[in-house]
């Protein structure tokens, strides 16, 4: 059943209205909320882990590089892992649209905290409320770009390509600017800018609302009115348990990212057993199946591309020669690298995609490429394995951040668009909260192994985690037919 079964025409799926690039006129607002949103998410993460590790004196928190790099990680698993929470308020509350709206309000604040709030008072606070909001943001806003279209229109992938392409313009810019501001005047500066372009996205947001087509208010799984208490009262009991817990020192700083990890591992698994338990047909029933080993190989992709915000933070400030016409630039400028290169590609793999059109790989094969092509980018780390301080020529470092975004490019948008194909009736958003789980698990598996590195050892970090991330690729290609017939007809 096609996702607009049964609701009245909108002028949004009408291919003869006015359009964005050939896509859905109301493509524009998503697309510039999460351009902002990205701006500063990834421009307060691209100075994250240097507030954390770096000298007071620097203006830095002083932590030791392992612990910190644990906190990123855990940090940007709960970012993923409360996808779960925006999802569910989405399907059960408020309907994924006004989900989107509250968690911008809420991700702003979060980036005020930082700004204003000092030391670690201002970190506790600030990455809570941004954990949180942008969960909510990052799975609704999917979900609304997927209202746009029926479930077999052929510019569907497409769109989630352009829509990508938003999210990586303000992943580039984002760094570039705090970054300058970190490294001239100071770190709060650099988390209040990221304030700033929240505050702008919320305001453009909010202008294009009323456009938005009436599916993406739609409250698909209404919560019982007899049920609010209960839900209410689990809630309160799930912060206290938090509180409590890291009261008496079970949840510490060192330990973080194996909670969330352990945490994540739970909550899918759940959610996979909920969505298998509920009442749904022997086609949505197949299709989740077919989501299990999709969701296995993302999580792998993700431990090791998200070590872009860790391993190769420390990379950068270390070996990596970063002189530029004899001006030493920002660290986190690096990592504006991959966003360049997603802006001139994303184009280029929409493009080849609806030219295709039924002919384009399938999505398990374009998922194992992905994989495998990750697990080739950690290998060209080889050649400069064992060099010195600042030994690492730039240029590697751009060709290899290219084979970065050939690979999440393959995997990425492709499963934010299949997440949405695959989804039963009662659990769009929540399908969605599902593929960023897979995200979650990465992340925080990121920041664990970041643990792991070192210099020393640096060709048996790089070598091994590359070769696991090519075998897992070249496994799922060798069960994609049995998954294409899993799919029923989803390519």
């Amino acid at each position: 059943m096609s996702a607009d079964a049964g609701a009245p025409t909108d002028t949004t799926r009408n291919e003869h209205g006015k359009t964005f690039f050939g896509q859905p006129r109301s493509l524009a607002n998503i697309f510039g909320v999460e351009m902002w949103e990205r701006f500063s998410f990834y421009g307060m993460q691209g100075i994250l882990l240097l507030y954390l590790y770096f000298s007071v004196a620097d203006g830095g928190l002083a932590m030791p590089k392992p612990v910190a790099a644990g906190i990123v990680g855990a940090y940007g698993g709960a970012v993923y892992l409360s996808t779960i929470i925006g999802a569910w308020i989405a399907d059960r509350l408020l309907g994924s649209e006004r989900v989107l709206f509250y968690s911008a309000i809420v991700i702003m604040c979060g980036h005020l905290s930082l700004a204003i709030l000092p030391g670690f008072v201002g970190l506790g606070v600030g990455l809570v409320l941004i954990a949180v909001g942008s969960g909510g943001l990052k799975a609704n806003a999917t979900t609304v770009v997927g209202t746009l279209y029926t479930e077999h229109d052929p510019r569907r992938d497409a769109g989630f390509s352009i829509f990508y392409l938003g999210i990586n313009l303000g992943a580039f810019f984002g760094p570039l600017l705090t970054g300058l501001l970190q490294s001239t005047i100071g770190f709060h500066y650099g988390f209040g800018l990221a304030a700033l372009g929240m505050a702008i996205g919320l305001v453009q947001y909010s202008f294009g609302r009323k456009r938005l087509p009436e599916e993406a208010r739609k409250v698909s799984n209404p919560l019982p009115r007899s049920r609010f208490v209960l839900w209410v009262c689990i809630a309160v009991a799930g912060v206290i348990v938090i509180v409590l817990l890291a009261l008496v020192g079970v949840i510490r700083a060192t330990n973080l990212s194996i909670v969330v990890i352990v945490v994540t591992i739970a909550a899918a698994v759940a959610y996979f057993v909920v969505i298998l338990s509920s009442r749904l047909t022997d086609v949505e029933r197949r299709r989740v199946y077919a989501f299990i080993p999709l969701f296995i190989a993302s999580a792998a992709f993700w431990s090791l591309y998200q070590q872009q915000f860790t391993v190769l933070t420390f990379y950068s400030d270390n070996r990596l020669n970063r002189d530029l016409f004899g001006w030493t630039f920002p660290i986190s400028w690096v990592q504006s690298i991959n966003p360049i290169f997603i802006i001139i590609l994303s184009g280029v793999f929409a493009a080849i995609w609806t030219k295709l059109g039924e002919r384009q790989p399938s999505t398990p094969l374009k998922f194992a490429g992905g994989t495998v092509v990750m697990g080739i980018a950690f290998l060209l780390f080889l050649p400069f394995a064992g060099g010195g301080k600042n030994s690492t020529p730039l240029l590697a470092m751009v060709g290899i951040l290219f084979v970065f975004t050939v690979a999440e490019l393959l995997l990425s948008p492709v499963g934010l668009s299949v997440s949405t194909k695959l989804a039963p009736a009662r659990f769009h958003a929540q399908m969605v909260a599902l593929f960023f789980l897979s995200v979650a698990l990465g992340t925080a598996l990121s920041g664990q192994l970041a643990e792991l590195y070192s210099p020393k050892t640096e060709a048996v970090y790089f070598g091994v985690l590359g070769a696991i991330a090519i075998a897992i690729g070249v496994v799922l290609s060798l069960i994609s037919p049995l998954l294409r017939r899993l799919m029923s007809g989803v390519r």
